[in-house]
């Protein structure tokens, strides 16, 4: 049986919105439970992709109902860092490539942006690259579409 496609999720942004018209005071009080029966819904295996690390499933986790999950790491890599930068890729994107192998996988993040989507589809074969309005948040439109792809992959 093939392995499930990995989804590589970030915090701020994505589950924690900034924007003007979401209830609560910045924070965790922006966190929306029912993120937590979407996300575990969805055909993937999940996985932190956020400068939370460990803290997501200390502060997170619990209070979406997940159990707790692996936290994306990336190498401590100055010379690469200043690569990227220059080539304008966001920091997690090689890491996430790297860390996919061979698998489908799917990017949150309110910070992708078109040079990380062509790095991707450049270095990987089956990669979603799902940019969240951090105004807002994720949707339940976002979660279809995250739920049609990963179906699909």
């Amino acid at each position: 049986m093939a392995a499930l496609p990995i989804l590589f999720l970030d915090v701020d942004g994505p589950l924690l919105p900034f924007g003007d018209g979401v209830p609560g005071t910045p924070g965790l009080a922006r966190l929306d439970a029912a993120h937590g029966p979407w996300l575990a819904a969805l055909p993937c295996d999940l996985m932190w992709a956020t400068t939370w690390m460990d803290d997501a499933n200390a502060h997170i986790a619990p209070l979406l109902g997940l159990p707790t999950l692996p936290v994306a790491t990336w190498p401590d890599d100055p010379a690469a860092e200043a690569t990227d930068a220059r080539q304008g890729l966001h920091w997690k994107t090689r890491g996430l490539v790297a860390l996919a192998g061979t698998r489908p996988f799917v990017w949150v993040d309110d910070e992708i942006g078109e040079k990380d989507r062509a790095w991707v589809a450049q270095h990987h074969g089956k990669a979603l690259l799902h940019k969240v309005n951090p105004r807002h948040g994720l949707t339940d439109a976002d979660y279809l579409e995250l739920d049609a792809w990963l179906r699909a992959n």
